[in-house]
C-alpha cells in the first residue's frame, strides 16, 4: 500500500517488500532537503516495521536521481541557517551524509534499482546500499570535481570499499559520467537490465532474501560485512562472530534453521528485528559528529 505522508518519496509495502521511489519526476528526483529529511524518515519506519524484510530505492519517471536541486544557483552549496545565517563550520552537516549514514545503520538489506541518471548524490546515496542494480538507460556520475567540490555523503569512505581505490579515482578524478555498461565493467552494479525488467529483478532479490532467511541473521550479519571493512585485523571479527553465534545458536531461529533443513520444508523463522536481537548487538560504539 502507498503511503500518503511523504511529499518528495513514494512509500510503497507489497508484502515483505517496501519500495522507496524518489518522487519528483519533473525533476529528474534532483536531491533537496525534504527528500533528505523524508528518507532517514522511511528508514527510520522501516526498521521498526518487522514486516518489512527488505528495502528497494529507485526513481519516479526517466531519472533515478540527478543530483542536488542547483534552482538557488552559485549558492546552493553555501550552507545558511533558515535565517539566512552562515552555519557555523562545526555545525555543517552533509545532508547527502545524513543519508548514506543512516543506510549504513539500516537493519533491513537495501537494494538500489538505478533505473535512470544518477549523478553526484544521486549516486553516492547508493553506495551503502547492498546491491545496485541497472537500467540500460543509467547513468552514473561522481561529477564532484567539475562543480568545484569534493565528493559527498561519505563516499570517500564507501567508494573506494565497493570498487576499489584506482577505480574510484578514476572516476572522482575525471568526474565524467559514463554508461551502465561501464558502472558493471567497474563493479559498481550487480547487473545491468532492460527498463522493464528492472524493478522485477530486484523485487526477485528482495523476495529470495524474505523468503529464505531469519531477519535477525539478516540484520546481524549486514553489519558484522560492512563494519567490518574498518577493522584492522581479522581478530576484531573473530571476537564478533563468537558472540553472536554464541548467543544466536541457543536460539528459535537457528533451532529452525537446522529443522527445516533436515526436514527438507520451507523456514519459518519467528524470531523479529524489533524485539530479538542479542544482547552483544550493537558491538559498536556510536560515533559522533564532533
Amino acid at each position: 500500500m502507498p503511503d500518503a505522508n511523504y511529499r518528495e518519496i513514494r512509500y510503497d509495502v507489497d508484502g515483505p517488500v517496501l519500495t522507496i521511489t524518489l518522487n519528483r519526476p519533473d525533476k529528474l528526483n534532483a536531491f533537496t532537503f525534504t527528500m533528505m529529511n523524508e528518507l532517514i524518515d522511511a528508514f527510520d519506519r522501516a526498521d521498526a516495521d518487522d514486516d518489512v524484510r527488505a528495502v528497494i530505492v529507485t526513481g519516479a519517471g526517466r531519472g533515478f536521481c540527478a543530483g542536488a536541486d542547483l534552482a538557488a544557483g552559485d549558492g546552493t552549496f553555501d550552507y545558511r541557517d533558515t535565517s539566512g545565517n552562515e552555519a557555523r563550520l562545526e555545525d555543517a552537516r552533509d545532508g547527502g551524509g545524513l543519508v548514506t549514514l543512516r543506510i549504513f545503520e539500516s537493519k533491513k538489506p537495501v537494494i538500489a534499482a538505478v533505473n535512470g541518471p544518477a549523478v553526484g548524490v544521486g549516486v553516492t546515496m547508493t553506495l551503502p546500499m547492498d546491491v545496485r542494480l541497472a537500467s540500460d538507460d543509467a547513468r552514473f556520475g561522481f561529477v564532484f570535481a567539475r562543480r568545484g567540490l569534493v565528493p559527498e555523503a561519505a563516499s570517500s569512505w564507501f567508494l573506494p570499499r565497493v570498487v576499489g581505490i584506482g577505480q574510484a579515482m578514476e572516476w572522482v578524478m575525471t568526474g565524467r559520467v559514463f554508461p551502465a555498461s561501464e558502472a558493471l565493467a567497474g563493479g559498481l552494479v550487480r547487473s545491468v537490465h532492460a527498463p522493464d525488467q528492472l524493478l522485477p529483478a530486484a523485487v526477485a532479490l528482495a523476495r529470495e532474501v524474505a523468503e529464505n532467511t531469519s531477519a535477525t541473521s539478516v540484520a546481524l550479519s549486514r553489519q558484522m560485512l560492512w563494519r567490518m571493512l574498518g577493522a584492522d585485523h581479522p581478530m576484531e571479527a573473530h571476537k564478533v562472530d563468537s558472540r553472536v553465534i554464541w548467543e544466536q545458536g541457543r536460539k528459535a531461529d537457528a533451532r529452525e534453521g537446522v529443522m527445516s533443513f533436515l526436514e527438507k520444508r520451507p523456514p519459518r523463522f519467528p524470531m523479529r528485528v524489533s524485539s530479538d536481537m542479542p544482547s552483544c548487538f550493537p558491538w559498536w560504539e556510536q560515533r559522533r559528529f564532533t
